[in-house]
């Protein structure tokens, strides 16, 4: 399983290339009611006693300090055909500003071209795609910022919208345990909650918006209860 795609030029070249499960996507009808999702989240009185839940079921994460809810949140998880890992894991790679390395953006002046590092024209400059606020539990998966859509999409990682990965990054440290799960026992409370707009419609930013670092801080001023 390569680190997962982020943030993609195009749509179209993405699907061609493998890249569409974690294509970000803007702009469109339902971009501003994207953008304005949120979900509370209150900070542990002990942070060592955090531990994080994945219902892949449902499509939820709960960070849970004890019995006491942190932050319950949609997320995207691994299709039928690259599954996200089930067991459990701990955290050990924590990373706010984490490029992939396999795959992202050509450039050469003000052209920007979306490929695999191996094919890079020659010449050309390379940054990989951005994978904000990576939270790595098992080697080449982890958490971090994507656009959430209704259905399994990913190849893998857990996807976080881009409101709610600041906050679970905080809330979570090296060693913060994590259980994945076809579901857990928070869903009969926790799972029927309010949901962002599907994001697989929605077209994309241009190259060259990523190989910027302004994806990096595309969120709210995360507060806390």
């Amino acid at each position: 399983m390569k680190y997962q795609t982020f943030l993609m030029a195009a749509v179209g070249l993405a699907a061609a290339m493998g890249f569409s499960s974690c294509s970000m996507n803007t702009a469109g009808g339902g971009m501003s009611a994207y953008q304005s999702y949120d979900r509370p989240a209150k900070l542990p009185k002990n942070p060592s006693a955090v531990k994080v839940k994945v219902s892949l079921s449902k499509q939820r994460v709960y960070v849970m300090e004890g019995n006491d809810m942190l932050l319950a949140m949609p997320v995207s998880v691994g299709t039928a055909s690259t599954p996200t890992p089930t067991g459990n894991f701990r955290i050990f790679n924590k990373e706010h500003k984490h490029r992939a390395n396999s795959h992202g953006y050509a450039y050469s002046g003000d052209q920007v071209k979306q490929t695999y590092l191996r094919s890079k024209p020659s010449g050309w400059s390379f940054k990989g795609t951005p994978m904000p606020y990576w939270c790595e539990f098992k080697p080449n998966y982890g958490f971090h910022t994507g656009w959430v859509k209704h259905t399994p999409c990913t190849h893998g990682c857990v996807r976080m919208h881009q409101n709610l990965a600041p906050k679970f990054y905080r809330l979570v440290s090296n060693g913060t345990p994590v259980n994945i799960s076809y579901s857990q026992s928070e869903d009969a409370q926790y799972a029927d909650m309010p949901l962002p707009p599907d994001a697989g419609p929605l077209p994309d930013y241009p190259g060259s918006f990523y190989i910027k670092d302004d994806a990096f801080d595309l969120h709210k001023k995360p507060s806390y209860e």
